[in-house]
């Protein structure tokens, strides 16, 4: 019995489905980049008179934070602060996470099993989460450094 299929490309799209456009090449390619400086706000900061929403934290946490943030900024390699600074990233990062997941669960009372599996994932959560900022981080120069350290200053003010 013949069959009244027809061969299609290695390429071709099934019948129905839209054109993809082709590629685009990459927004400012060809422009220089330029390191914003640390005390300059950042593209994407934080923006006063929009809604925020921001977390309680240490006072501890704080100070290490603006200790780092200083030896990163005033440093003539801060490149040698990855380490420090990807590590206070995560400690913000775990703090934001009990901030507004385990403290509400805490305040509704959900019980003790719930609290201790929500404990149990977020636990993994910000294992791997802590794994991504460092290797990211740690491959970083120094004028990303100096934009992460200004963007965390904006978030502080």
């Amino acid at each position: 019995m013949p069959t009244t299929a027809t061969k299609r490309s290695a390429n071709a799209q099934p019948p129905g489905t839209p054109k993809r456009p082709a590629r685009l090449p990459a927004k400012g390619a060809s422009k220089p980049r330029t390191a914003p400086r640390a005390t300059q706000s950042a593209k994407g900061s934080p923006q006063t008179g929009k809604p925020s929403l921001r977390f309680y934290y240490s006072k501890d946490l704080r100070a290490k934070t603006l200790s780092i943030l200083r030896d990163v900024e005033r440093a003539e390699d801060s490149t040698r602060y990855r380490g420090t600074l990807a590590d206070v990233v995560v400690e913000l990062a775990d703090s934001g996470m009990d901030y507004y997941f385990l403290r509400p669960l805490k305040l509704a009372d959900v019980g003790f099993i719930t609290e201790q599996s929500a404990n149990l994932g977020m636990a993994g959560t910000t294992s791997v989460l802590g794994s991504v900022i460092r290797n990211i981080i740690g491959r970083m120069d120094q004028p990303q450094l100096l934009t992460i350290c200004g963007y965390i200053r904006e978030l502080m003010k």
